[in-house]
């Protein structure tokens, strides 16, 4: 893919922060501080700033976004992968595949040469074959699976889309061969299985945890996999290591070792770019001056993703459609694209962005309107105003920079319909698993796309299914919405689904569980010696094809 980096005008607080921050960077030169070019992974491999901790090291298990960028791709590879030219599916894991007319049979032909991770806790005495495809999927159906039991029965992506009801039975053809028997067609199943969560695991490693009565738990927390770097160690909330997978199936993965340094505050990302202690960093500030340095690189790559603000409408006053509206008119996204984007996003008038093939540029977006949100408050019985909790993420995501400037912003715009707006927020792992409970009023989340499927940001965001995983942040759960969505699933006939889809977008528009923001566009930067394409629009980030040059 080929990646325009743009020039941007940073905001003056941006460019006098880096200005400080020269001047750290001129101090580090002269005092050698921190000595961090006696640590080898600076010449043998690349060092990833990232801006959170992951959840778990596989991927079934979570939808975060900071999870996929870890692991997903970096230690795992799926049956399918994406074309990030034309989001085509191409072969990865299964070299070819069959689907019969009727939609219902979908047989996967496996690659005979894919290597497992050798790490120092497990070497494995075979390749992939169909065995281990059907563990990493029975794990998911069956109840009875002692590693289904492991993760508690928590896997939020499959769940969202009712993959247990959809899959009637996975049947072994031969050692390469793998048959998937569906209840009925879904237009978007092969889809899914090229999405960062359905990664391919070892049976023969499961196997090794129980027969050595080790803590099951292993399987997701020392991971094996398939993908281009083994797991090597991890210190909790400071860094990840990984070594390179010399047997990697693909081609030879050029960069010895990657390291995840875990740096969640984004000046302290961008001082660590700025002293080349770190390669590449996640959700750079100061974009112009980056830009400008000719030691440095900034990219940009337009994302399927989408910010929002979820209204909790099992809890007051937004179980009322009217006070969920009133607040949707009261808030200037426009002012917020200003603010906390800098332009580098678009308005969304829809959970889909407007390069999606289902989005329906006929409906209108909700009117920013003072007077209407009054009004809607009065009919509400809610005239005089009131006070809500909104909860703001505490760290960068692709599809929003600033979530607590966004809850600022929105904190004021409230305060003109005579709401008082607490902001609230937590540490990252703790801030997801109160929000699965639901615990929070109103939420600032949003979502990045695991594939281009219109079904992906509607069925994991607001199905009924998606309640009981916790991944619809409004837990709202409507019959006929989920209907709609059904029967677009049961049909390739694109205008057919278009038409579906365009009913469920006006349903959205009309019910208002969550208010669309922003369509974002992901950034990066990285030092000007580092080669090769990291970011894609969908399904995280990956180093596989990354190589480190020689500088002179």
């Amino acid at each position: 893919m080929q990646f325009s980096p743009k020039r941007i005008i940073a905001e003056p607080v941006a460019r006098q922060l880096l200005y400080v921050l020269f001047s750290v960077v001129l101090f580090c030169s002269v005092s050698a501080c921190g000595k961090i070019e006696e640590d080898p992974v600076l010449t043998e491999g690349v060092i990833y700033c990232s801006e959170g901790s992951p959840d778990s090291f596989n991927p079934q298990l979570v939808t975060s976004g900071t999870t996929i960028d870890a692991t997903s791709k970096q230690l795992y590879n799926r049956l399918l992968d994406f074309n990030t030219e034309n989001f085509d599916k191409v072969p990865a894991l299964a070299k070819s595949w069959h689907v019969t007319k009727d939609g219902k049979f979908i047989t996967f032909y496996l690659r005979t040469d894919v290597a497992f991770h050798s790490t120092d806790y497990f070497t494995p005495t075979r390749t992939l074959t169909a065995d281990d495809v059907i563990f990493s999927y029975q794990r998911i159906l069956d109840k009875n699976n002692p590693f289904y039991q492991s993760a508690k029965g928590q896997f939020p992506f499959f769940q969202s889309v009712d993959f247990s009801k959809m899959v009637n039975k996975i049947e072994k053809i031969n050692d390469y061969t793998v048959r998937f028997h569906l209840n009925y067609p879904q237009s978007s199943f092969l889809a899914n299985l090229a999405a960062p969560f359905s990664v391919i695991l070892s049976k023969e490693y499961a196997d090794s945890l129980i027969a050595n009565n080790l803590p099951l738990s292993r399987l997701d927390s020392q991971p094996i996999g398939t993908g281009p770097f083994k797991f090597k160690s991890y210190q909790i909330g400071s860094l990840i290591r990984y070594l390179r997978h010399e047997d990697y199936w693909r081609q030879k993965v050029n960069i010895e070792q990657l390291l995840f340094n875990i740096t969640p505050r984004n000046t302290g990302r961008l001082t660590k770019l700025l002293t080349h202690e770190c390669d590449v960093i996640s959700y750079p500030i100061a974009l112009q001056e980056i830009s400008s340095r000719a030691d440095l690189e900034l990219e940009q790559v337009t994302s399927f993703n989408v910010a929002f603000m979820a209204f909790n409408t099992q809890k007051p006053p937004f179980d009322n459609p009217l006070v969920r509206q009133a607040v949707a008119h009261a808030i200037n996204k426009r002012a917020i694209i200003n603010a906390v984007y800098f332009e580098q996003a678009d308005v969304a008038d829809s959970l889909l962005p407007k390069a999606s093939w289902a989005y329906d540029g006929d409906i209108a977006g909700i009117e920013y309107s003072v007077s209407m949100a009054k009004t809607l408050l009065t009919d509400a019985g809610l005239g005089d105003g009131f006070s809500l909790d909104l909860w703001a993420m505490p760290v960068q995501r692709a599809y929003n920079p600033d979530a607590l400037k966004m809850a600022k912003l929105i904190q004021a715009d409230l305060a003109q319909v005579g709401i008082d707006v607490n902001i609230i927020s937590f540490e990252w792992s703790t801030f997801l698993k109160k929000l699965d409970k639901g615990e929070h009023q109103s939420v600032l989340i949003g979502w990045q796309a695991d594939h281009p499927d219109p079904d992906n940001f509607f069925s994991p965001l607001l199905s009924c299914a998606a309640v009981e995983t916790g991944s619809n942040r409004a837990f709202w759960c409507n019959p006929q919405f989920d209907e709609l969505l059904k029967e677009s699933l049961l049909t390739n006939d694109l205008n057919k689904r278009k038409a579906l889809y365009t009913k469920a977008q006006r349903m959205l528009m009309q019910d208002i569980p969550l208010l669309p923001i922003a369509h974002a566009r992901r950034s990066q930067a990285r030092l000007a010696h580092i080669d090769g394409d990291i970011l894609t629009p969908i399904g995280g980030i990956s180093f596989e094809n990354i190589d480190k040059k020689a500088q002179d």
